[in-house]
């Protein structure tokens, strides 16, 4: 056996070690998407404004309100006054004996959990040939369905 001597060791070349960019890139990349489409934007206004200041009290000129209840059997009442016919006719005409000269009136909806979908369609329908325009519906919250 052949015994090499100190000399005959070469020193390895020493070459600086390679950073691979490429995945630390695409690490970013991902972050970068996922922030883009998990962020949500607040719209701003482009105008800062200073709003006059008016007394509330002076001025209490809410439209009026016209509430109709829908039982679960297709009943209607408006304004606490039964109707006898069910028809959308008969809706309409009541809505606006109940609205009166002023179209400006906010119909609100109060139907029953159970109640059928095209009995409140036909209040819909009613308040649309009676010219009222604003509808709403009322709810309540779990707290108060459980009382």
């Amino acid at each position: 056996m052949k015994r090499k001597s100190s000399l005959d060791f070469r020193q390895g070349s020493r070459d600086e070690p390679e950073i691979n960019l490429i995945p630390f890139i695409d690490v970013l990349l991902v972050i970068l998407i996922f922030l883009m489409l998990s962020t949500t934007y607040s719209k701003f206004t482009e105008m800062q404004l200073r709003l006059p200041v008016a007394n509330a009290d002076a001025q209490r000129d809410y439209p009026k309100e016209i509430i109709v209840s829908v039982a679960a059997d297709g009943r209607y009442m408006i304004n606490k006054t039964p109707l006898q016919d069910r028809s959308v006719e008969a809706v309409a005409a009541a809505l606006s004996a109940a609205a009166g000269p002023a179209k400006d009136n906010v119909v609100i909806i109060s139907a029953d959990a159970s109640s059928t979908h095209q009995a409140v369609i036909t209040v819909m329908e009613g308040a649309r040939r009676a010219g009222l325009l604003q509808i709403t519906f009322a709810t309540q919250t779990a707290a108060q369905a459980g009382q």
